[in-house]
């Protein structure tokens, strides 16, 4: 059954931020616990973790908000509002976007990570024009059980640390 889901957060972002990572919309458990990528399951502050070395996967949310601002990162999402079945990518339709030219405009992106094939499919069709400053990376999603931890890692601190 399909819900119509509005975007929970704000993005995380400052006046250092140099790159963007977004992904599509909040798990319902990432939307429960109160901020980004917070299902146990979903790899993303391991990766970040292992890239900074620094453990951020069991920081609390307001040391993970230091982390990404203290590292220049944003964090986002492309989705503002959808209809979702659970917290599946796949099933995501009726979708209004975020305005990410704002973002752009108003702070020093250099770069935009879309986290997953979803949210990059959504990102060109509304944002064809930024799409020489992003890279999709494959999703951080425990779903992607194509791409284990290390390759995450590695295709990650590519594009994170150059």
């Amino acid at each position: 059954m399909s819900m119509n889901k509005k975007h929970p957060f704000l993005p995380l972002i400052d006046s250092t931020s140099k790159i963007l990572i977004l992904g599509t919309m909040p798990s319902i458990k990432s939307t429960e616990l109160g901020f980004y990528y917070m299902h146990p399951q979903n790899r993303f502050w391991k990766i970040l973790s292992s890239i900074y070395n620094q453990d951020v996967y069991s920081a609390s949310i307001n040391e993970k908000k230091e982390f990404i601002l203290k590292n220049h990162l944003a964090l986002f999402d492309i989705v503002e509002q959808c209809s979702i079945k659970g917290s599946s990518d796949q099933s995501i339709k009726n979708i209004q976007v975020q305005d990410i030219r704002e973002l752009i405009n108003r702070y020093p992106i250099k770069k935009i990570i879309l986290n997953g094939k979803k949210s990059y499919q959504v990102f060109l069709k509304h944002y064809k024009e930024l799409n020489d400053i992003a890279v999709v990376l494959p999703s951080s999603s425990a779903a992607n059980a194509a791409f284990s931890l290390e390759k995450l890692i590695a295709l990650w601190k590519k594009e994170l640390k150059g």
